[in-house]
This record gives structure tokens, sequence and C-alpha cells, in this order.
């Protein structure tokens, strides 16, 4: 980040900008504009972008465009006491990324043996009726994180995206004030 100037950054982090890698150049974008850019992820494969889209879009409408995929592959390659994932602040033992492939390849597995398919290969339906089960930890054959576990942290990971911009506060109708220290914002 040393090619960033500090002004720079400190206004990116304002408003929810991350540091990306483009062309060898690190930047500030919003993980909404990283997905939309087509950004390369760092370590996230493919198959494994889809399936976190797919759940995060499951469990909050608006994660796939707000760029849950690459605001999760962003955090995994900070270093894990910089990382803004729910899974640091549960205590999770770094490296994050095994908790996250451990995670979709549970997913996509007992997706597979339930339905012959990977789970972001699912419709509608069907991914909402998993993920119900996978909250309540009664999908047959779960072999990784807990399920219940899994779909809280991918939740707040899910709503961070969405709703943690100045474009989420807009939507909900709350003024974003980050010059107002946050214990006098309400």
């Amino acid at each position: 980040m040393h090619e960033m100037k500090r002004r720079d950054f400190i206004r990116g982090a304002t408003l929810g900008a991350l540091a990306f890698t483009v062309g060898g150049a690190q930047i500030l974008l919003t993980a909404r504009e990283a997905r939309a850019q087509g950004v390369p992820f760092r370590l996230l494969k493919a198959s494994e972008a889809d399936t976190l889209e797919a759940l995060g879009e499951t469990l909050v409408p608006g994660a796939r465009a707000a760029g849950i995929s690459h605001f999760i592959d962003q955090q995994l390659s900070v270093p894990p006491e910089e990382a803004l994932l729910e899974a640091r602040i549960l205590n999770v033992k770094p490296p994050y990324a095994n908790f996250y492939r451990a995670a979709i390849g549970a997913i996509d597995r007992a997706s597979e043996a339930r339905e012959g398919r990977r789970f972001a290969q699912l419709d509608t339906p069907s991914q909402r009726e998993f993920v119900d089960l996978m909250r309540q930890g009664k999908v047959d054959g779960w072999q990784g994180p807990p399920g219940p576990f899994v779909y809280f942290v991918t939740r707040s990971d899910a709503v961070d995206v969405v709703y943690g911009t100045v474009e989420g506060y807009e939507s909900l109708g709350i003024p974003y004030m980050p010059h107002i220290a946050p214990e006098k914002r309400w």
C-alpha cells in the first residue's frame, strides 16, 4: 500500500473502500465496484466465489451485487488482526481462509449429496430450503464447521457488505455520519 497516499486511503476507508490489486497496482474500490469491474480473486477459486455469492444472496438479497465474494477474498488476504470478517469477531482461528474453504466445501458436498448439484447451481427455492436446514443443523451428511455457525458467520458478512456501506445506510434511511463519534450518532 506504500504507493497509495495516506489521505486517499483514509478517504476511501470512510466510504467502505478496500485495497484491491488491479494490474499490479493497489487501488481503492468498494467490494461492489471490484465485482462490477471483474477484479481477479486473490485467494478464492471461481467455484468457491460462486458458492459464496449464491449463499450470500440467499441470506441477504443484494449480497451478490454488493460483492460478498470480493469482500471476503480481499479480507482473507489482509493480516488476520486487520480483517473485518465475522470469523475474526467470533475468534475463528486464523488463517480464516481455512474456515471459509471448509464451509464452502461442506455446503457444496452436502448440496451434491442432496440435490446432485453444487449449491450455486440450485434454483432459488432449493437454495432457501437448504439454507434453512443448514441454519437448523439438519443437513444430512454435513461434514465441516457446524452448519448453524456457517449460517451465522456468512449471514453477518453478507449484512456487512450490503448494509455496512454509505449506500447500505441510505437504503435503510439511516444518515451516514462518519465524522461524528459512534457513541454520539444515536
